[in-house]
Parts: structure tokens; sequence; C-alpha cells
């Protein structure tokens, strides 16, 4: 199977060359990516790589980069985060249409990450949930990719944590 997802990483000092970095990450193997260095001290990879699972393709792909460029830091692995735009846009309605669904069904509906003025959302909680509703389609391994990058967000986040503070926040669901 196909899988479509992308990985977003700080570089450190030392890496900074566009193409010596494109050269160590495509004799690694991304070369099923499309590399993206715009941004000074950023390098992202657009990668559609064939894999039997979401889990083997991205934690594949972490371990090429990770042996190319062994001080990239991971920002995170998307399709992850989204505001109710990008939903819209994954599922193929207008975000009018989009947020009176999410507002009809405000009982229901996934708690955002971060509410505010832009609100964002884990992508497989909105996915889920409007799969649990029906009448949604959802393009080809699209739920699959959104829940590995959702666990390896998370797991990278959490291992940021010291140890008692994760024990702390365990209870927090």
């Amino acid at each position: 199977m196909e899988f479509t997802f992308t990985l977003k990483y700080h570089l450190s000092e030392t890496d900074q060359d566009p193409d010596a970095l494109v050269e160590r990450l495509a004799e690694a193997g991304c070369d099923d990516a499309l590399v993206g260095v715009g941004l000074p001290g950023r390098l992202a990879l657009a990668f559609v790589r064939e894999a039997d699972s979401a889990d083997a393709a991205v934690h594949s792909a972490l371990d090429d980069v990770r042996s190319a460029v062994p001080s990239a830091r991971l920002i995170e692995v998307s399709p992850d985060l989204v505001g109710l735009t990008d939903v819209a846009d994954i599922v193929g309605m207008s975000r009018q249409n989009m947020r009176k669904l999410m507002l009809a069904h405000a009982d229901s509906f996934p708690l955002p990450v971060h509410a505010g003025s832009t609100s964002i959302w884990h992508l497989a909680d909105v996915l889920v949930w409007l799969q649990g509703r029906g009448g949604y389609v959802l393009e080809g391994n699209l739920l699959e990719v959104a829940m590995t990058a959702l666990q390896v967000n998370l797991t990278k986040e959490i291992c940021r944590l010291p140890s008692p503070t994760s024990r702390r926040v365990a209870h927090l669901r």
C-alpha cells in the first residue's frame, strides 16, 4: 500500500547545505520524498511510501532520516494537528458546513487540542468521529496515517517530560 505523510525537522547548524542534505537523504532511502528546505534550519519531507502499514511506512521513514541526518530533531509528523478548514478540505465540504456540523453536535464532536480564536484538533479524532456518523468518504488510508502521526507526535512529547511529571499527568484523559 501507498502512504502519504510529511515529516518536519529542525536542523543543526552543521546541516544547512541543501544539496548535501538531499544527496544524503536519497542515499539513505528517502528517494520517495519531496524534500523542502525553504525555511532556514528546517527540513520537510513529503513522503509517498510503500509499506504494509502506515506505522511501518512512517517508522521506516523516521529511521531513514535519522541515518541520513542524525542531528535533525523531529518537529512533527503530519497529518495530525488541523483546523476546521483543513478537515473540511479533507472530507470535501466547506468550512462553514464543517463548523455547522461541529456546533450542531457540540456534545459529541471531539474536543480540540487548543481552543481559541483558531482551534485545532487531532485529525484522527475528527476522522473517527466523522466515520462513526457515516456518509463521509475518507481518502484511502488517511485515518491510518493520521492515527500513526498522532501516536508518534504524542510519544515524542511524552518523552520530553521528566518521569515524575508523566506519572502525575497519566490520569488526565
